[in-house]
């Protein structure tokens, strides 16, 4: 069974830090967690981006995820929604 995954993305964001989320999202497809990632709008200042990864995966796409966010230093635009 499939489990959605949903990052909380900030809208105001420096292009350096635009190219850290691409990043994100092309090593997450890379790597075979997803094959699309789905963005919505939350609010004006949110993102959600959402995709489906086989349950298998998801403590793997989760700690895959947070070890980005720390290294990149994102804390403060994204956020692992759980």
């Amino acid at each position: 069974m499939e489990k959605a995954v949903q990052l909380k993305v900030s809208k105001d964001l420096e292009s350096h830090q635009q190219l850290k989320i691409i990043k994100l999202k092309g090593s997450l497809i890379a790597k075979g967690y997803t094959e699309i990632i789905h963005i919505l709008d939350q609010d004006d200042e949110f993102h959600i981006n959402s995709f489906e990864t086989p349950a298998a995966y998801r403590n793997e796409v989760h700690d895959f995820i947070s070890a980005f966010i720390s290294k990149e230093n994102l804390e403060d635009i994204i956020t692992l929604c759980i």
